[in-house]
């Protein structure tokens, strides 16, 4: 999702003015990141969008509108200190700066994703009694972790530490608090006849205490209709992995790792209308069900 980057913004150029802010570049994001004050940066959410590292030409009509109002209603309804301000526009948010830690705090609640080949490989182990059908729910909800890289790397505790990238004490309470708010939304993902499968959360400090930061929607975290759920199969998308999935069944994400492999950038594909139009429809929906409010 959406890979903020608070903690390397002095490693960054400054491209130019934007109306009353400067903006950043930083072209693998989908959003804009803008300075606004002293003390505060812009998300500017665009209708870019990327899927497996690389970045499209096509746009995703009403995607940064979604993704905005999406960053909105979840850091107000998240009972947790976060950087959320206030919103700008219907494509604009401000949020408060702060010192990113560099570490994505995943949360898993269902067998699916990279967890699945991860498991099969031997790389991570499961409790015994895990359900390892495909799209199975966990006994529990995991904490999953990543490094902040341009290829997120899974990491385990100690390594996080020996690595200086948190504390002892910062890993535990990432861990407990990632698992609060992922049962907190969904819960509210249940309501609105909803399934979160999985989420990314990144913090940072804001005068010294931990804070929740970024953002958070469709690109954060997969999102399953209840009423097609059904394990052993791939699920219905109501987030980016819709792109993901026709991406998979046709060879790219194999060409794209191949690219790499050989040393080249992969080539974005042309998306079908029909995928674009699919991915606006749902992220509208997702909106609109979760919140209650029409776009």
């Amino acid at each position: 999702m959406y890979k903020l980057f608070w903690a390397l913004v002095s490693c960054l150029i400054i491209a130019f003015s934007f109306n009353s802010c400067t903006k950043i570049n930083y072209t693998d994001n989908p959003s804009d990141v803008l300075e606004f004050s002293k003390d505060t940066l812009m998300f500017n959410f665009s209708n870019r969008v990327s899927a497996y590292d690389v970045k499209f030409q096509d746009e995703i009509p009403k995607k940064g509108e979604v993704l905005c109002k999406f960053a909105k209603f979840w850091f107000e309804e998240l009972d947790v200190d976060n950087h959320f301000v206030k919103l700008h526009s219907d494509t604009e948010i401000i949020v408060k700066k702060m010192e990113m830690l560099p570490i994505e705090c995943v949360v898993r609640g269902y067998f699916y994703g990279s967890l699945v080949n991860r498991y099969n490989s031997g790389e991570i182990s499961l409790p015994d009694g895990t359900n390892t059908e495909l799209a199975s729910k966990l006994h529990m909800p995991i904490f999953d972790p990543t490094t902040k890289s341009e290829h997120d790397v899974p990491i385990t505790k100690d390594d996080a530490i020996k690595q200086n990238l948190v504390t002892l004490d910062e890993f535990e309470w990432l861990s407990q608090k990632s698992i609060e708010i992922y049962n907190k939304m969904a819960s509210i993902a249940d309501t609105a006849g909803f399934i979160l499968a999985d989420l990314k959360l990144e913090f940072g400090k804001l005068d010294g205490n931990i804070t929740l930061g970024d953002s958070i929607g469709p690109d954060e975290y997969r999102l399953w209709p209840k009423s097609s759920y059904s394990p052993g199969k791939i699920q219905e998308a109501f987030d980016k992995q819709l792109l993901r999935d026709w991406l998979t069944e046709h060879g790219y994400q194999k060409q794209f790792e191949d690219s790499r492999n050989g040393g080249q950038e992969p080539k974005a594909p042309a998306i079908p209308s029909e995928i674009i139009q699919k991915m606006t429809e749902r992220y509208v929906a997702a909106y609109e069900r979760t919140t209650g409010c029409s776009l």
